[in-house]
């Protein structure tokens, strides 16, 4: 079966169309730090709006526990919103409830509102299929067709993304046909030399993207927090670096694994290390198996990787033809422990070929760091959709519009 398209359902001139994106930016006080997530969603509203059908955007924000928070209000993504759109966003200050209805039964051709964070009502999220079911029909009732166009949560099966997608006529949009199209380029006959870098805090959290790629890579490049099990795995001492004990055989059975495939790992050969964990930290730069042997001793935190490592891992990066990075390199938030994430970002704005920046915390880290979209082939706006799908997962949210 194949995905099914913005084509598939017709004029959509005077219809109600639901409208399911992925809004969940950060805020801080009221304002957006980082608006990547609302910019993507353009491209299908607009043309949603330019055939002039009625738009009714739904998303979440954060994870407020069934019930409204005002800390997860989405009236700082309609302001936004409208901003980009340049056109007026009716918000709802509920989701299924009389202010919805009112906004709904308000909008002509051409229109757009966007209701209340839907994770306000506990049926969004709920593994009971009934209730789950039952939130999702209230929500189908304020539309003629659905357009799930939010990749950030199709490995989700939530009321928004599966149930209401069986309820109307349905199908994907923009910008998920857009991230299925380089996740595609991604896993199958990718052009080569192939290197996918991986960080973050947890190995436990990248094993089935590891497992499920070795044979498909040349390199793999391993920082962030998740690199001290490794190093631990072969033999080093790591301090008080974070470390998963349990993981050891799983990442001793993985280095195994790519010897027999010919699959390169590469390892950091210096790291940044710190008294504590904080941005005004004592720090040395060391050799990777010297950790202990710094002044901090074994109570020395590895916080990036050094300055060695970034210029090896930029290297590869640039030689290579297809580049998929997921997970930060280091502590980016603290100035002290950016370089090394700074470094495979800049590398990656020089890919001769497709680079991809793989969604999640890298994302947030390219824009914070100061890099634009458009230095990139492409910005994922779904980390953990984008590693399910990586992993060779069944993803629910596509599954329903056709996708196999």
């Amino acid at each position: 079966m194949t995905l099914r398209t913005l084509d598939s359902l017709g004029s959509l001139a005077g219809k109600r169309v639901i409208v399911r994106c992925d809004l969940n930016v950060p805020v801080k006080d009221g304002v957006i730090t980082d608006d990547g997530r609302v910019r993507a969603s353009l491209p299908t509203l607009n043309a949603l709006l330019n055939a002039g059908a009625k738009v009714v955007v739904v998303s979440h924000l954060g994870r407020p526990d069934g019930a409204p928070d005002a800390k997860y209000t989405l009236e700082p993504v309609a302001q936004r919103l409208s901003e980009l759109l340049g056109k007026p966003v009716v918000f709802a200050h509920d989701t299924v409830g009389e202010a919805a209805e009112e906004a709904v039964s308000g909008l002509d051709d051409g229109d757009i509102a966007l209701l209340e964070n839907l994770r306000f009502n506990a049926g969004e999220t709920s593994k009971d299929d009934a209730e789950r079911r039952g939130f999702a029909e209230k929500l189908a009732a304020f539309g003629d067709a659905f357009v799930s166009d939010g990749f950030g949560v199709v490995h989700r099966k939530q009321a928004s993304v599966y149930d209401l997608a069986e309820l109307l006529p349905s199908a994907a949009g923009l910008l998920i046909q857009t991230e299925l199209e380089v996740l595609d380029k991604l896993t199958e006959n990718p052009d080569r030399p192939y290197t996918v870098v991986l960080g973050g805090s947890k190995v436990s959290d990248k094993l089935g993207v590891i497992g499920h790629l070795l044979p498909r890579v040349n390199t793999l490049l391993i920082g962030g927090g998740m690199l001290f099990t490794f190093l631990k795995a072969q033999g080093h001492a790591v301090g008080s670096s974070l470390l998963e004990e349990d993981q050891l055989d799983t990442v001793r059975g993985y280095l195994a694994k790519a010897d027999e495939l010919g699959v390169t790992i590469v390892l950091p050969t210096d790291v940044v290390v710190a008294s504590k964990f904080g941005a005004d930290a004592d720090i040395v730069t060391t050799s990777a198996d010297a950790i202990e042997d710094t002044p901090f001793g074994a109570s020395g935190l590895g916080l990036d990787i050094g300055p060695e490592t970034a210029a090896t891992f930029a290297s590869i990066i640039e030689s290579s033809k297809t580049v998929f990075w997921n997970g930060p390199m280091g502590v980016f938030e603290l100035a002290p422990f950016a370089a090394g994430t700074k470094a495979v970002a800049e590398a990656l704005t020089h890919v001769d070929g497709l680079g991809v920046v793989g969604g999640g915390d890298s994302a947030a880290a390219v824009r914070a760091l100061g890099f634009s979209d458009d230095q990139f082939g492409h910005i994922s706006t779904g980390g953990g959709a984008s590693l399910e799908f990586l992993e060779g997962k069944r993803l629910p949210g596509l599954e329903v519009l056709g996708w196999s």
